[in-house]
């Protein structure tokens, strides 16, 4: 059981969803305990063993994912988390559930790292997510994905390529969370202008609903049209029952917003900052995504 945090950091990055990885581990651990106390004595590494079957888990789920992803209702983000330290849940056992159990914050989880995973091939996805981020072998990657050292090499080779085709120059933390504190604070006040300065003529916004929440189905594109977008919902928010407001939180790691309904979360968003302009928004509404973050 001391191997569940390192199965459950491994199976979020795979998958994007907290979810689909918490049943991954357990049905890993269900494997586990369904061999003989023979069988299970005869592994010479039980956190080898687990994780090779978690890791072929995950391959079988990305090959069937974008099939599923095709009947989903609007754009699919990834699941976001919060910090470990404001890390809530629904679920009866929130009180007593492991630290453990908590994905481990780093860059390998923001949702623009995330977001570029998803158009990875499943094969491209787990040799870099084995290889790059938890550094195993390109012999033990192999053993994983059926496929030679050297084919794993190449696999993990055109998936750096693309991350790097992604990511824009770092920029530090602290000037992050003042371009969305000031993002928030323009759109509190449904100041247009301030929005437009500080969002790329080029940025998009990507929302994701599920069909179990209303959200935009195609992306908005343009600062001025994002603008424009964003103050009409405040503009609506204000017309309807319950107290809105806009929390300053961190999202995957970093610096994010989340709307609050009546104290209940409703959608969560996260942010790509290029520079000193906002490039891209991802805002999640699907309730089912949004477990971490509500009280049930």
């Amino acid at each position: 059981m001391s191997e569940r945090r390192q199965l459950i950091n491994l199976t979020y990055r795979l998958l994007g969803s907290l979810a689909e990885a918490e049943d991954v581990v357990q049905e890993t651990y269900a494997r586990w305990y369904a061999m003989s106390r023979q069988q299970r004595e005869a592994i010479e590494s039980a956190g080898g063993w687990l994780t090779k079957v978690a890791s072929r888990i995950c391959l079988d789920l990305l090959g069937s994912a974008r099939a599923r992803r095709e009947r989903y209702v609007g754009e699919w983000i990834p699941e976001p988390l919060p910090d470990r330290t404001e890390w809530i849940s629904g679920r009866s056992e929130a009180a007593t559930a492991d630290p453990a159990d908590r994905v481990t914050l780093d860059e390998s989880v923001n949702m623009a790292f995330l977001v570029v995973l998803e158009s990875m091939t499943p094969a491209e996805r787990v040799a870099f997510i084995l290889h790059d981020v938890f550094r195993y072998s390109f012999a033990e990657v192999a053993e994983i994905v059926g496929r030679t050292p050297a084919a794993c090499r190449q696999l993990a080779s055109s998936a750096r390529r693309r991350i790097r085709a992604s990511q824009a120059p770092a920029i530090p933390a602290a000037r992050q969370a003042g371009i969305v504190r000031d993002f928030k604070r323009a759109w509190e006040a449904k100041d247009i202008d301030a929005l437009i300065g500080l969002l790329d003529p080029d940025a998009t916004v990507i929302a994701d609903g599920g069909g179990l929440a209303a959200a935009q189905l195609q992306p908005i594109a343009g600062g001025e049209q994002i603008a424009r977008r964003l103050v009409d919902l405040v503009d609506l928010a204000g017309r309807t029952p319950g107290n809105v407001t806009f929390v300053q939180r961190t999202v995957n790691g970093r610096p994010g917003l989340v709307v609050q309904q009546d104290g209940v979360t409703v959608t969560v968003l996260a942010f790509d900052v290029t520079g000193d302009r906002i490039k891209h928004i991802w805002a999640v509404r699907n309730p089912e995504k949004l477990r971490p973050w509500t009280t049930g």
